[in-house]
C-alpha cells in the first residue's frame, strides 16, 4: 500500500487497473484488504474495467490511529476520503461504502457532490437515517479483557470481527462512539447524482434497502437475497447488481 498524509493523518491505499475510477469505502473493524480485495470486489472491477482506489479509514488497517471520538466524525472522515482524490488528481469518481462506508460515502456526496459521479451505498438501509442503536455494547466488547464476559451477540460479534482483521480495538472503540452519525431524509433528497442502495434482505444491522432509496430522488433499491451483513459483502448478486448500475446510468 501506498500511503499520503490527510490533514495530519497518514492513509494507506491502494490503486489497482486502468479505466474510470472508482472509491471503495470499507465498513467499520474491517480494512480496505479484507472489505474489498478478499472479497473479489477489486478483482471484478479491475476485470470490467476499472480503475479501483481502496483505502484504509482512519483508526482503521494500516492508517493513522486516534484514541478519542472527535476524530471520527462521519465528515472528518469523508474529507480523506475527498483529500486521497485530490492527492491522485482524480476530479470525479464513482463511489461505493458499504456500511460505515456507505455513511462516509454519504457525506462526501453531500458536501463534494461534483467530485462524485454516481453513489452506491450498500450494508446500510433505513438506518443511514433512522440510526443504527447504541454504540456502548460494541466499545464496551472492543474493549473487554475477556471477549467470553461479552453477553451481547452482535457486540460479541463485532469483537470477533475486530480481532480476525488484528485491528486496534482501542481505536476502533473511539470510532464506533462517533461514525455512527445519522443522515437525515433531508439532506439526502439534496443528492442529485444516481444513487444505488444495495442490502442484504437478512441484514438486521442495515434496516431495508428501499426506505433509503425512497428518501433520494431516482435512487434505486437493490436486494441482495438471504444474506445479512457480514455475507452480503461479496455476494454475486451484489456485483452483479453493482456492476449493471454502473453500466446502466449515464
Amino acid at each position: 500500500m501506498s500511503v499520503f498524509t490527510s490533514d495530519g493523518v497518514d492513509i494507506s491505499y491502494t490503486v489497482e487497473g486502468e479505466g474510470d475510477p472508482i472509491l471503495l469505502v470499507h465498513g467499520f473493524a474491517s480494512n480496505a484488504a479484507t472489505n474489498w480485495k478478499d472479497t473479489g470486489w477489486v478483482g471484478w472491477l479491475t476485470g470490467n474495467g476499472f480503475r479501483v482506489v481502496t483505502f484504509d479509514n482512519r483508526g482503521h488497517g494500516a492508517s493513522g490511529k486516534f484514541y478519542e471520538p472527535d476524530a471520527y466524525a462521519g465528515p472528518a472522515m469523508a474529507e480523506d476520503a475527498r483529500r486521497l482524490l485530490d492527492h491522485l488528481d482524480i476530479a470525479r469518481a464513482d463511489v461505493m461504502g458499504y456500511s460505515m462506508g456507505a455513511r462516509i460515502a454519504a457525506f462526501l456526496a453531500l458536501a463534494h457532490p461534483e467530485r462524485v459521479k454516481r453513489a452506491i451505498f450498500a450494508g446500510l438501509g433505513a438506518n443511514m437515517i433512522h440510526g443504527v442503536g447504541d454504540p456502548k455494547p460494541i466499545a464496551d466488547a472492543l474493549l473487554a479483557d475477556d471477549p467470553a464476559t461479552i453477553a451481547d451477540p452482535n457486540a460479541r460479534g463485532f469483537r470477533i470481527f475486530a480481532d480476525s482483521t488484528r485491528s486496534d480495538r482501542a481505536a476502533l472503540a473511539a470510532c464506533i462512539v462517533a461514525s455512527r452519525d445519522r443522515v437525515s431524509g433531508d439532506e439526502l433528497a439534496l443528492l442529485q447524482m444516481p444513487v444505488l442502495v444495495a442490502v442484504g434482505t437478512d441484514d438486521a444491522i442495515a434496516g431495508p434497502a428501499k426506505p433509503l432509496a425512497d428518501a433520494i430522488p431516482g435512487a434505486r433499491a437493490l436486494d441482495i437475497p438471504g444474506r445479512d451483513h457480514m455475507k452480503a459483502v461479496g455476494d454475486r448478486a451484489f456485483k452483479d447488481g453493482v456492476l449493471a448500475f454502473l453500466r446502466e446510468q449515464p
